[in-house]
């Protein structure tokens, strides 16, 4: 908690620094936003505390003496296991009222603190309202207080409301009097506009102005607004966050009648725009009455209508289209907002279940990696937890532009670790390893017909030289050594620089079949690297493009899904030709039946990161036997 208020402070650090605000003041400002860390704050403790507490007593051999007594895990987590329930509960009411509350005020303190200092009302680079007759934008800020002002706007609202005067200056300068209720805005190399209006029609289309220029004007600006702030004031009431479960249920239950009405109320906007109800009059029609007309509609009116009507139906459609296109612009934002009360709703509940599961995601977790203390469980915590926290953020995103369920953009990153909690809790149950990497290994190498050698050392060779290694070549039986041992020292040689070639002319008889087999195994290397590179680099920028997209850069998103593709479709050109090399390099050998099957060619396509080293092993596999096959 302390790590998130540190982090909430530099983050509003602008908001609070140089105003002269009371401590009670920055107290109650920490105070209302420490509620708000909590959907942060307690699922980490929770998965950091269990994986510590659990982890300890494993270390230290604390389970090893509950199971001598009789005592299981499960009857040993049972006590927090109700404990963390009960905190679920708890968080819920939590989420539910303390969390709306807290928004609410700190929401409202936040506009009351702003309100305080004019200077930091004036954000750079947008129109900044100022006292009640005043929008002031200027480029840059600088100076003391930020009371040195660069290319200033400012709009002059009249009584009406409307902006008929507008000044525009290079610099400006800020002055005002402690306890004074007039701020004094000097302004230097200026003009001043002033909208005129007439009184005839014809004279206000001319649309005349008038304009000073000036090398120094002074305004004074009322600020008994801003002087006199009252910091427990309560304006904004109606933030989607503000609201619990109740308010949130009769907000979107209002929202969805207020989406009907309008969809009615667009729909009798575009009828009554067409002007078609008053066409099909008696007097317009050439028609005998409760006949039916089978031929074009617009010979049922004579020339005139006809070219009435068409008038009125291209008027019609142009004004329908911009009606349509203003109407789907407001429509996405009020599903922006529908969803985020959506959101808002689920996550109270999520909230709590979260809890529970990443409890038994951190306890069976401490037990199986038998490790105490800050050190492992931190890192194990903070990854899970990022990867938890990485997900909802990203789900959410997509859900508030309506691309994702919202209901289901709420419980994904908790559905997401509810798999893993149950596969550590049977786990840690059945006292089993953390991974049981064999049971993934074996049936994949079975499928791909993968015959591993057993795990001898060749290092000897390494100190043989050329004529020994020939030897163990020509007669490794008689030396007591295995096949294998002719395929390494071969190795041994390439790597000294003597290839197959040299050595089939001098000492050894090899096939020179094998000498074609290794330049097409070479390609294929070549090949299936290059293709895995691609892979991998198109996979890469395919995760940055979603990931650009949910934090709205779409100048780096459209980059990167483009650069994706290409690199996709260059992964797609050389994978076919590995496949391609490999069906050679059998076809070559007689052994067209240890080709890869269509099927696990269509599986390594999208899976090639996964594949790809039991492909290279069998491939190996089958080099080495074409080469001891090869000796003669």
């Amino acid at each position: 908690m302390l790590i998130f208020i540190l982090q909430t402070v530099w983050l509003y650090i602008k908001e609070l620094a140089g105003k002269d605000l009371d401590p009670i003041i920055i107290a109650k400002f920490l105070a209302y936003f420490m509620p708000k860390l909590i959907p942060l704050v307690l699922p980490l403790t929770i998965l950091l505390s269990s994986i510590m507490v659990f982890g300890s007593f494993a270390e230290n051999y604390e389970f090893a003496a509950m199971k001598s007594t009789g005592i299981s895990l499960q009857r040993a987590m049972t006590g927090l296991s109700l404990f963390i329930v009960l905190l679920g509960v708890t968080t819920f009411f939590f989420s539910n009222n303390v969390i709306p509350w807290a928004e609410y005020n700190s929401l409202n303190l936040r506009i009351n603190i702003k309100n305080t200092k004019p200077s930091a009302a004036i954000a750079e680079g947008q129109f900044n309202p100022i006292g009640n007759n005043f929008n002031i934008k200027v480029s840059e800020k600088s100076g003391d207080n930020d009371r040195l002002l660069k290319d200033v706007v400012i709009h002059i609202k009249t009584p009406n409301g409307k902006n008929t005067k507008t000044i525009v200056a290079n610099n400006g300068e800020l002055k005002n009097k402690k306890d004074s209720d007039i701020l004094q805005l000097i302004l230097f190399d200026g003009n001043y506009y002033e909208d005129i209006i007439p009184k005839s029609l014809k004279s206000r289309n001319k649309k005349p102005f008038a304009k000073s220029t000036f090398e120094k004007y002074i305004m004074n600006i009322d600020l008994s607004d801003f002087n006199n702030v009252d910091f427990d004031e309560k304006s904004q009431t109606d933030k989607y966050s503000m609201l619990d479960v109740v308010g949130l249920d009769k907000m979107m239950d209002s929202l969805i009648d207020k989406q009907q009405k309008d969809q009615k109320s667009v729909a009798r906007n575009l009828f009554q725009r067409s002007s078609f109800a008053k066409y099909g009059k008696k007097t317009d029609l050439e028609t005998e009455n409760d006949s039916v007309f089978k031929g074009n509609i617009l010979d049922i009116l004579d020339t005139k209508k006809k070219s009435k009507l068409i008038d009125d139906a291209l008027r019609a459609i142009t004004s329908s289209k911009q009606v349509l296109t203003q109407r789907i612009a407001a429509y996405k934002i009020t599903k922006t907002t529908f969803n985020k009360h959506i959101i808002s709703f689920h996550e109270k509940f999520a909230l709590a279940i979260a809890c529970i599961i990443l409890f038994f995601v951190g306890a069976p977790l401490g037990a199986l990696i038998r490790k105490g203390g800050i050190g492992l469980p931190m890192v194990i915590a903070i990854l899970l937890f990022l990867s938890y926290h990485f997900i909802g953020i990203f789900a959410t995103n997509s859900a508030k532009n309506g691309e994702f369920n919202p209901v289901l953009a709420s419980w994904f990153s908790t559905l997401v670790m509810l798999p893993l909690g149950i596969y550590l809790t049977k786990r840690a149950t059945a006292d089993r390893g953390l991974f049981e990497v064999g049971n993934i290994i074996e049936p994949l190498k079975k499928a791909l017909n993968i015959k591993l050698a057993d795990n001898v050392d060749y290092k000897f060779l390494a100190s043989y030289k050329k004529d020994e290694l020939v030897d163990v070549i020509k007669n490794y039986d008689t030396l007591g050594h295995d096949e294998a041992v002719r395929f390494e020292s071969i190795k041994t040689l390439k790597q000294r620089g003597i290839s197959i070639e040299e050595l089939s002319k001098t000492e050894l008889e090899i096939n020179e079949d094998y000498i074609t087999s290794e330049k097409i195994i070479s390609n294929y290397k070549k090949q299936s690297k290059l293709a895995l590179i691609l892979y991998l680099i198109g996979l890469f920028l395919l995760i940055l493009f979603f990931v650009f997209k949910n934090n709205k850069l779409p100048s780096l998103a459209s980059i990167s899904i483009k650069v994706s593709i290409v690199s996709f479709s260059i992964y797609i050109f050389y994978y076919i030709k590995s496949i391609m090399s490999s069906f050679k390099f059998y076809e070559h050998i007689n052994k067209k039946e240890k080709q890869k099957s269509i099927i696990y060619i269509i599986l390594g396509f999208p899976l090639y990161m996964f594949v790809y080293p039991f492909f290279s092993i069998k491939i190996k596999e089958d080099l080495k036997q074409n080469c001891l096959d090869s000796l003669k």
